[in-house]
């Protein structure tokens, strides 16, 4: 029964992951900084990080599980997003949130940009793994 079942929920929960990444990157962060002021939308994304790291985190992680017995090397690679992601919300913000108190735009541009390419390579991944179970 669960041979059936796997293979679709893997790609359905890896599609969640890939699109809800997608969307709040591109969409909802940029979006934030177009419309409201810069203090207001820091304000609201250093709110929003934390749910979307765990966001990040649950899903890669039941996408793990349920690749497991699909795709082995999918479910590496997404369990390497979600290990990534604990980095991320434990280590990256916290020290980006704190240059930026500090006023220390060198470190906080190296650290955002550090952020920025750790997340676009979470979305490669998990694009590369949905492709790998679609076919």
């Amino acid at each position: 029964m669960f041979d059936s079942f796997l293979p679709g929920a893997a790609l359905l929960v890896t599609a969640w992951l890939f699109g809800g990444m997608l969307l709040f990157s591109a969409g909802f962060a940029a979006f934030v900084f177009k419309l409201l002021p810069v203090a207001e939308a820091r304000f609201l994304i250093r709110r929003a990080f934390p749910p979307f790291y765990l966001f990040v985190l649950g899903s890669a992680a039941i996408a793990t599980a349920l690749c497991w017995t699909v795709d082995r090397w999918s479910a590496l690679v997404l369990g390497l997003i979600a290990i990534t992601t604990v980095f991320a919300r434990q280590v990256l913000m916290p020290a980006i949130n704190a240059a930026t108190d500090l006023g220390e735009k060198r470190r906080f541009a190296w650290l955002h940009g550090a952020s920025v390419l750790l997340t676009l390579s979470h979305i490669i991944a998990s694009a590369v793994v949905l492709i790998r179970l679609a076919t």
